[in-house]
Formats: C-alpha cells, structure tokens, sequence
C-alpha cells in the first residue's frame, strides 16, 4: 500500500511495496492538492524505488497521490493515497513591551496564526529564577502582566504552542516604572 511518512509543512516521503524491478517498467506518480486537481504535477520513478520524498508543497494542505505502475509484464492498479501537509511553525517573530508602569506592562506579539493553540508568557525579575505564566487563548497577541515590583527588569518569553505540539519562543526585557514616593 503506498502511504507517506515524514510528514512536514513542505514535504512528506512517499513509501511503497516492491511492485517492479530495474527491468520490468517504471512508476508514473502523479500529486495534486485534493482542492486543486487541475495543478496536477507528474514525475516518473525508477522501477527500483519504492520511496521518494516530494517537496515544495504548500502548508496545511491534502494532496491526492496517485502511484501508477507502468509494467511491460502485468497489469498493476493505481495505488492511491492521501497525504495532509502540516501547518507552518512560525515563532513570534516579536514581542514588544508598552504601556510600562510601576508594577505592570502590556505584552504583545506577532504574527497570530491558525496554527497555534495558545501562547504562554513567561516573566520574572533579572537576575532570579522566579518566574510566573500567563496562559493566553491563540486567537489574541496580547495580555497585561500585572503585580510587578516597581524599578525592576523583567525578561519576557512568548511561547507559542502549535496544535502539532511543537513550541517555538521568543524573549524580550521590559523595566518596570520607579513607583511614586509615599507608597
């Protein structure tokens, strides 16, 4: 049965039984996006292969994979599978730091994508090791970070957390605000 393996966002091998030899013919493989079958792409195969990985693909996206035999001795069938390609892991490519005040500031990232589930934000003081997590829904690119010692440098890492499970960070350091006098 042909079926892939090594599944990325750009590329997947292609695995099949022996059906063919060096002598006995050669594999038309045939791939098109399931939602496009016009951009069908053709690629011939050795009889000796039964493997090949196929590359330049778009993210996030099912391909229709034909395997024909092309025997000069039997008549095999088209095998036939499906293959998904996963979705593209971007990290936060930033992350600023506003509206600082005495014991809080506003965090923000970018880019939002599909493909992530949620973000964590993790911050503490410089230098420590007493650091906290915010959990934030993957729809948003922002949060407020709150109960903050005033004159203080904290180091912020956005970590995005993809549905394939992969998790991908960025850092950035904010200070917070001296506080007012009499407090």
């Amino acid at each position: 049965r042909l079926h892939a393996t090594d599944v990325t966002s750009s590329s997947f091998r292609l695995l099949w039984p022996k059906l063919l030899s060096q002598e006995t013919g050669y594999y038309t493989l045939e791939y098109a996006p399931a939602a496009e079958l016009a951009r069908k792409r053709t690629q011939q195969v050795s009889g000796a292969h039964t493997s090949l990985v196929l590359s330049d693909l778009a993210p996030e996206t099912t391909y229709e994979v034909a395997l024909i035999p092309e025997s000069n001795v039997h008549y095999f069938p088209p095998q036939t599978t499906r293959v998904t390609t996963l979705a593209e892991e971007i990290s936060p490519v930033q992350v600023l730091i506003s509206e600082s005040g005495p014991r809080s500031f506003h965090v923000s990232w970018a880019p939002v994508l599909d493909s992530v589930v949620s973000y964590q934000v993790l911050y503490g003081p410089l230098p420590g090791n007493s650091a906290k997590v915010l959990e934030v829904d993957g729809r948003h690119n922002s949060t407020v970070v709150e109960h903050l010692a005033p004159n203080t440098t904290y180091l912020v890492t956005v970590t995005a957390i993809y549905r394939s499970g992969k998790e991908k960070s960025l850092s950035a350091k904010a200070c917070t605000q001296e506080g007012e006098r009499g407090q």
